[in-house]
């Protein structure tokens, strides 16, 4: 059932895109990967995700914009968004903020430092 469901990973971090591309490959997802959300607007629209593994803090268009985007478009709004937040930490110091995430269209989200296997539980789960 994996083989043909595609996942986009979304992160401005180069060496994380690489670990979570990996642990999604391992299990038989087939991945795409952006390192903002201008490009991963260009990949969605190229080869449409099942599933976006989305950061919230990039450069260029935040993982906030991107998703709010997505879910308001017909043509994409069924695509599952996962959002990667590490702003537990930096609460005082950032714009951004868990209510923000809690509030914004997202299917899921899982907190950074990622865990690996709860990332994958939470792909499964929302591709089922």
């Amino acid at each position: 059932m994996s083989d043909d469901q595609l996942i986009l990973v979304v992160d401005d971090d180069p060496d994380l895109v690489e670990s979570i591309a990996m642990k999604v490959e391992s299990n038989n997802y087939r991945v795409a990967k952006a390192y903002d959300g201008i490009e991963a607007w260009e990949k969605i629209k190229e080869d449409r995700p099942d599933l976006i593994i989305l950061d919230v803090m990039m450069p260029r268009k935040n993982g906030y914009e991107l998703c709010d985007e997505l879910k308001k478009d017909d043509q994409y709004k069924d695509i599952v968004v996962v959002l990667l937040t590490a702003v537990g930490d930096a609460v005082t110091t950032t714009k951004y903020t868990h209510f923000g995430g809690k509030t914004t269209l997202a299917d899921d989200f899982i907190a950074k430092p990622i865990d690996l296997d709860k990332l994958m539980e939470i792909v499964k789960e929302n591709l089922e």
